[in-house]
């Protein structure tokens, strides 16, 4: 099938969890390779070994964790067009995707966005993609060239095989040009409880809470779990909960071991971000929201008051 490569953005000395996800999809369609920039990029080359990159190329310059995308685009661009491997995967997070847009520009080349799926074909690739919460789209890569495609977080499992990868340094074509635009300032958001998109456990609202007071009661709920909360876009759009916070094809996508829906009736948008659930506990008063269709429990009841009862049997117990 030839060389798969993933573009791997670096947090904390190591792959971002995105990363090491599209590491380990890339080794199951073909040779994995992370290209890896920064001043922490030798350091991470090795954790990439361990989620199944079979090569990392690395240049190690602080230049690229301080012009992002005008940088890391000419380097990019210069390692495609010399060694043409045959697909480039991105994350969909704003950084990457800010470097794929550039630099399939500057190659001429079409983008594939929102992937959840990848399948190898022949000489060639199907990419699957979310049109709603149970029709896939498919693509179909033929050709010669490198394809680019940005992948949704979440959309694979980061495997550690424990493995080892040959490091390659690469210097990249950095000049004047490429380091016009620089970062000057980096503010994390700092959130309490576990992240939304790695939490085990999810509890999300929706409109049949009623009112953005009432969320008092999912946040209480996901507190006693130990879980995370999150919301439908409805909820967000009415300003009741930030976008941070918003499940589904235009928010984040979870996989979390347990989704608990309050009030939440399933747009097919929604389903689309959480589906991936091992389980799914909804609760709705409406017996025919399309939730429960998904549902492995569900609860026919108002949320108002199902969820102080649920939330005093979790303390109970």
């Amino acid at each position: 099938m030839g060389a798969v490569w993933v573009y791997s953005e670096i947090y904390a000395g190591r792959p971002a969890p995105v990363a090491l996800e599209l590491i380990s999809k890339a080794a199951e369609l073909g040779e994995a390779t992370a290209i890896l920039l920064g001043r922490d990029a030798a350091g991470a080359a090795s954790v990439a070994g361990e989620y199944g990159a079979a090569r990392a190329i690395v240049d190690a310059r602080a230049d690229y964790d301080e012009h992002l995308a005008p940088a890391a685009v000419p380097t990019l661009a210069a390692l495609v067009r010399e060694r043409q491997p045959a697909l480039l995967l991105f994350a969909t997070t704003y950084d990457s995707r800010d470097v794929a847009s550039r630099l399939a520009t500057r190659l001429d080349r079409g983008v594939v966005t929102n992937a959840t799926g990848i399948e190898a074909d022949g000489d060639g690739f199907r990419i699957l993609t979310p049109w709603g919460a149970n029709t896939i789209a498919v693509c179909e890569l033929t050709g010669p060239g490198t394809r680019i495609v940005l992948v949704r977080p979440k959309a694979f499992t980061a495997v550690n095989s424990g493995g080892a990868c040959a490091v390659e340094q690469f210097a990249g074509p950095l000049d004047a040009a490429t380091t016009a635009i620089r970062v000057v300032e980096t503010v994390e958001e700092t959130t309490q409880g576990p992240l939304l998109s790695d939490s085990k456990i999810v509890v999300a609202g929706g409109r049949g809470l009623g009112n953005a007071d009432n969320f008092g009661l999912v946040e209480e709920l996901a507190d006693a779990l130990g879980g995370a909360v999150g919301a439908s876009r409805a909820v967000v759009d009415a300003g009741w909960r930030p976008y941070g916070e918003q499940i589904g094809q235009t928010g984040v996508t979870v996989k979390p071991d347990v989704y608990i829906a309050c009030g939440i009736s399933g747009a097919i948008q929604h389903l689309a971000g959480m589906k991936g659930a091992k389980t799914i506990i909804a609760i709705n008063k409406d017996p025919e929201a399309p939730i429960f269709r998904s549902a492995d429990l569900g609860i026919v009841g108002d949320a108002l008051t199902v969820l102080p009862q649920l939330i005093a049997e979790v303390r109970r117990g």
